[in-house]
């Protein structure tokens, strides 16, 4: 789809909808009270600054003209009063709504992130990670302060505006209806320039999005790209990347200072009209200089919230937006999940049967068709075939990464796989992929990742099995050595000697090499060989592999071509009958590829 690549904007326009506000509701909800007391807070304050300017009236129609010291001195304490009450309750309204925000985002993040760990492997083959990012980082910050502060400032202002009516009227009704005139100029305004807004910061979005997509893929890729020396391509690319990003951010501004310089004129301009006509009925006595001093601060009162209401409507329209992609992401099918009603898988002993297997990525084009076959316990099985054949979907079916398209796997002849939970059925599964992840934090923690229970000795023990102990022992703090995300201190080989212990410590009944030896140099493939030879038994493994010497002692072979298993025997019998796996035997040996044999 095209909202996910890299290169092309995701797609924001949306109609405002109160439902993806009503399902929002829900976090707002557990911080209700919080919220309203913060509103009353602010309330509080707000009502109590507009006595403000009455004190002012106050000051030059009475306590001035009338010589009254006393008045004066009270009106003073009075308005130092109102500010330090302002500051105060400002001050902790700030404080309850910084943590309520912060609490929303926190349980946005902790929901749409619970989904995202449960979603299939699918689902990450066809999007880049960075938007998936964006989504749980900027929507969620942005949507959070929607949440909290924008639904408060929304009712405050609305507040603000009926009192500062209230308190203009009853300074000055003439001088009111003429502020007031100012305000269909205004909207008439806003109505132009609020779609165009809109649009700009959308635009403005997107191509932020755009942005972290491909950082997130560079970072990732450095590796790659130092090694064919792309660095000036990239670089050319992000600055494409980046000078959208400006193009958009300034082009999104420059309409958004629209919106403030518009009310900044209008109200200028109705302030000097008021100022016009005050001073002309002043001269009459139909106002007082305090009336009109006090009006003048109304004026800029009066202004303010109309202006926030409609940034505030603007962020609603846009984070809408924003929430029906958090929401969009939270209601992706989990089409790999446990069905209702699933039953926990015990203790396995090892079979496994394929019954008329059929299997495809995308609908309509099958990877595999009506594959059977049966593994007793403890047999370990070698998948051999050309690239993209589907060695590696027949693993990834066993542990269930993807549902069937048609057939039923079992386990020990009476366990349907996909009627188990999940959990029970991979905590009995070591799998060993092409893709040695290593995570941040110390060796130790890496090999215990998969069986968090397991002792200091019991890693150890795994490590030595495989033969990682010995390069482990001889980094600055053995098992406590820091490792870097990916693994970057560690050589390939070393990487995926970690990876192998950390699944061979997880003691699995099925075990699951894929391409496991593929990034071991020939004198460290001969050392984890000895381990493997001790871990494979009484355990059913499977085993894929390019290099077909090394599986000669499996016992039973499976070439998979044209959608199933094209020859299945074991080593000899493969050879003698002359077929697909003695052809591509033959063409390594005569390619010079030998490699010591893995014994099993």
């Amino acid at each position: 789809m095209a909202r996910n690549k890299f290169d092309v904007d995701e797609t924001l326009e949306s109609p405002f909808s109160f439902a993806h506000l009503k399902r929002a509701s829900v976090y707002i909800r557990r911080h209700r009270y919080k919220m309203l007391l913060a509103l009353l807070l602010s309330m509080f304050a707000s009502i109590t600054g507009l006595f403000g300017p009455k004190i002012m009236e106050w000051v030059f129609d009475i306590a001035v003209p009338n010589e009254d010291i006393r008045l004066l001195i009270l009106l003073a304490v009075a308005y130092t009063a109102i500010v330090i009450i302002g500051i105060l309750f400002t001050t902790i309204r700030a404080r309850i709504m910084a943590y309520v925000s912060q609490d929303i985002v926190y349980e946005i993040r902790q929901d749409l992130f619970a989904h995202l760990q449960k979603l299939p492997f699918s689902y990450y083959d066809s999007r880049p990670a960075g938007k998936i990012l964006v989504r749980v980082i900027n929507y969620v910050n942005s949507v959070a302060d929607m949440l909290s502060n924008g639904i408060i400032n929304t009712i405050l202002e609305f507040i603000n505006l009926v009192v500062i009516l209230i308190f203009m009227f009853n300074t000055s009704v003439t001088l009111s209806w003429m502020v007031i005139a100012g305000l269909p100029v205004f909207l008439a305004v806003l109505m132009f320039i609020k779609p165009r807004q809109r649009r700009a910061w959308q635009q403005q979005s997107n191509k932020n999005s755009n942005y972290n997509a491909y950082l997130a893929e560079s970072i990732d890729g450095v590796r790659v790209t130092q090694l064919f020396a792309r660095q000036e391509v990239n670089i050319s690319i992000m600055q494409r990347l980046i000078a959208a990003c400006k193009t958009a951010w300034m082009n999104a501004v420059k309409i958004s200072n629209c919106v403030w310089l518009s009310a900044e004129i209008i109200s200028t301009l109705v302030l000097i009209l008021m100022y016009i006509a005050g001073v002309y009925w002043l001269g009459g006595a139909i106002v007082s200089f305090g009336v009109i001093l006090a009006m003048g601060q109304y004026v800029s009162r009066f202004w303010q919230p109309i202006i926030n209401l409609a940034n505030i409507y603007n962020m609603f329209i846009n984070n809408v937006a924003y929430l029906e992609r958090i929401f969009e992401t939270m209601d992706e099918p989990v089409v790999v999940d446990d069905i209702p009603g699933a039953v926990e898988l015990p203790p396995i002993r090892g079979d496994v049967e394929f019954k008329n297997v059929t299997f495809a990525y995308e609908p309509g084009i099958n990877v595999l068709e009506n594959i059977s076959f049966i593994v007793k316990a403890g047999q370990s099985i070698a998948l051999v075939g050309p690239t993209g054949a589907g060695k590696t979907t027949i693993v990834n079916l066993i542990s269930r990464f993807y549902n069937l398209t048609g057939g039923e796997i079992t386990i020990d002849g009476e366990y349907d796989i996909s009627k188990v939970t999940l959990k029970s059925l991979r905590s009995q599964m070591g799998i060993m992929m092409q893709d040695s992840f290593i995570f941040s934090g110390t060796i130790m923690d890496n090999i215990r990742y998969g069986r968090l229970e397991a002792t200091d000795d019991e890693v150890i023990e795994a490590a030595k099995a495989v033969r990682a102990h010995e390069f482990i022992m001889e980094m600055e703090n053995g098992y406590y050595t820091e490792v870097n995300e990916r693994g970057s201190r560690l050589s390939a080989g070393q990487k995926q000697l970690i990876s192998f212990a950390r699944t061979l410590l997880a003691d699995p009944k099925i075990l699951i090499l894929d391409e496991a030896t593929s990034s071991i140099d020939t004198k460290t493939e001969r050392l984890v060989q000895e381990g493997i030879r001790v871990i494979l038994k009484g355990r059913t493994s499977f085993i894929i592999a390019h290099r077909l010497s090394t599986i000669k002692s499996c016992d039973k072979i499976f070439y998979i071509a044209d959608k199933g298993i094209a020859e299945a025997g074991n080593h000899d019998e493969l050879m003698e009958k002359k077929g697909l796996y003695y052809k591509l035997y033959t063409s390594q040996l005569q390619d010079g590829a030998k490699p010591e044999p893995l014994v099993v």
